[in-house]
């Protein structure tokens, strides 16, 4: 679904840089300078309202958080989401996942999450699913020695693809949910999606990933 567009995003995020810094790629290395403690890293590609982020913000004091989201129009309410928290510990940043080593140094963050990530349901678009191979690459890099990364979606073909793709990297399966709400987990904070999917009686799937 397209995003209505709003011509005040650009003068919005730029007048709350204490959320979104500005030049993110120049915090390279050192992203835990933004924060008041230096904590572990989580970072969420595509952060999209930002309910997820600003929920494990307040769920996590102990942990900093970065969200990557591309589309103005959306990280806006991100933006938002995070100022009602009031917490201190998450930064959000507009650009997507395509070059992510440009922006987190080799071993900088501690766990990534995608939550809810276009399915790219199509063959020839396979190397545009973030659990494609050549992400996988990436994530290895930037995350430390056998960090993790946390899948959750309600698209049983992304969960497949994506659970072979973690297999044939060599990652190790640290979980396997194919009804996430069954689980009754008191710590899962949901994403507006999953908010809406599971409304519907729709299973959400989550895996936990750990590279070697």
């Amino acid at each position: 679904m397209r995003m209505r567009n709003k011509p005040w995003a650009d003068d919005y995020i730029r007048d709350n840089s204490d959320i979104v810094p500005k030049n993110a790629s120049s915090y390279k290395g050192e992203w835990k300078k933004l924060f008041a403690n230096a904590q572990p890293l989580h970072v969420e590609i595509g952060t999209g309202k930002g309910q997820f982020i600003a929920g494990m913000g307040k769920q996590h004091p102990e942990y900093n958080f970065v969200g990557l989201e591309l589309a103005k129009s959306v990280i806006v309410t991100a933006i938002e989401k995070v100022k009602t928290a009031e917490v201190e510990n998450i930064r959000l940043v507009n650009a997507d996942a395509q070059n992510i080593t440009e922006l987190f140094a080799e071993n900088e963050v501690d766990k990534l999450y995608l939550n809810f990530s276009d399915p790219w349901p199509k063959n020839r678009h396979e190397k545009r699913r973030l659990t494609y191979k050549t992400f996988l690459e990436q994530y290895k890099q930037i995350l430390v020695p056998n960090g993790e990364i946390v899948l959750k979606t309600d698209n049983q073909h992304l969960f497949e693809y994506s659970v072979v793709s973690f297999s044939k990297f060599g990652m190790e399966l640290q979980e396997v949910t194919l009804d996430l709400h069954a689980m009754e987990d008191p710590l899962n904070v949901m994403t507006e999606y999953e908010e809406k999917f599971s409304g519907k009686g729709q299973p959400i799937y989550r895996c936990r990933a750990q590279f070697k």
